[in-house]
């Protein structure tokens, strides 16, 4: 892990077209502001967790010859 010290205002690039800038800091709250390409998802860590758990579910579910053909009736 790389670890930077920034001050409010200041920024941090990854690669060429993302960038990381502090935009306030209470206490002990850091406000973060994220530009990327629209094609670059950005998620909070916890919905990232939830939507890796539900691609999960859905990848395990089992779905029978009847089912598929029942959907294409």
């Amino acid at each position: 892990m790389l670890a930077l010290s920034r001050k409010a205002k200041e920024s941090i690039m990854i690669g060429n077209n993302i960038e990381i800038k502090i935009l306030e800091i209470k206490g002990d709250q850091v406000k973060i502001g994220i530009e990327a390409p629209r094609s670059i998802p950005v998620h909070r860590k916890e919905i990232y967790i939830q939507i890796q758990e539900s691609n999960r579910e859905a990848a395990d579910t089992k779905v029978s010859d009847k089912d598929l053909k029942n959907l294409f009736k």
